[in-house]
């Protein structure tokens, strides 16, 4: 689409009306869960007919995509901008902070993308791309971390199974480092965004931390 400032006054109110519908939807999937998105409820609320809310998404998987496709460039876009302002280069602890700082801003947009798949729908190609990408500055970063000691079996084992780094030329070491610290922390963010470290008594940042520090070791894979 052209430019906001080259845009028709009827592409501008096309847009403007689909990011009040997204929004909207926001607001549900707070409410309900992803699973209870409902486009008539949001015509409804708008004050529009349900077949003139489907002129500017086709149906509730259209829609599911364009806020997963945000979500997802959201990130990508907060993990370069954090990366790009690092002097350290690729650094697992910036990308680390930034993973962070992004999910407990919006616990809802995290959980879209990386919590329970929604039933019945299926995520296009390019939103695949985009996670790639994520995954790509990940690898990165987990190649520039110094280690000592062999490939543990399950490293060479994604050495031969690798499709899920898209080609990227990280050692065994790497690959597995990028897939425990992919898993540990997501699983810490996830609690954590979910309130479930409420009332326990520690900083959940100072868990986070930690999980941080034992994945940097050089010594682990």
């Amino acid at each position: 689409m052209a430019e906001s400032g080259t845009r028709t006054p009827r592409e501008r109110y096309r847009a403007q009306v689909r990011a009040e519908i997204k929004q909207h939807a926001w607001e549900q999937i707070a409410t309900a869960g992803a699973s209870a998105l409902s486009l008539n409820a949001i015509a409804k609320q708008m004050g529009l007919s349900g077949p003139a809310l489907y002129r500017y998404f086709a149906g509730r998987d259209e829609l599911i995509t364009e806020l997963v496709r945000d979500a997802y460039r959201s990130l990508a876009d907060t993990l370069r901008a954090a990366a790009d302002a690092s002097d350290s280069g690729p650094d697992i602890d910036v990308l680390a902070n930034a993973l962070r700082g992004w999910a407990l801003e919006d616990p809802n947009r995290y959980f879209l993308v990386y919590g329970t798949p929604v039933p019945g729908y299926h995520a296009p190609d390019d939103i695949t791309v985009i996670a790639d990408e994520i995954m790509r500055m990940l690898l990165d970063a987990c190649t520039a971390l110094p280690f000592d000691g062999p490939a543990t079996p399950f490293a060479e084992q994604l050495e031969e199974h690798r499709p899920w780094a898209r080609g990227h030329p990280a050692p065994p070491a790497a690959l597995h480092r990028a897939l425990i610290f992919w898993t540990r922390l997501h699983g810490v963010l996830s609690l954590e965004a979910a309130g479930h470290f409420t009332g326990m008594g520690f900083d959940a940042g100072q868990l986070f931390a930690a999980e941080l520090d034992d994945l940097r070791r050089s010594d682990q894979p």
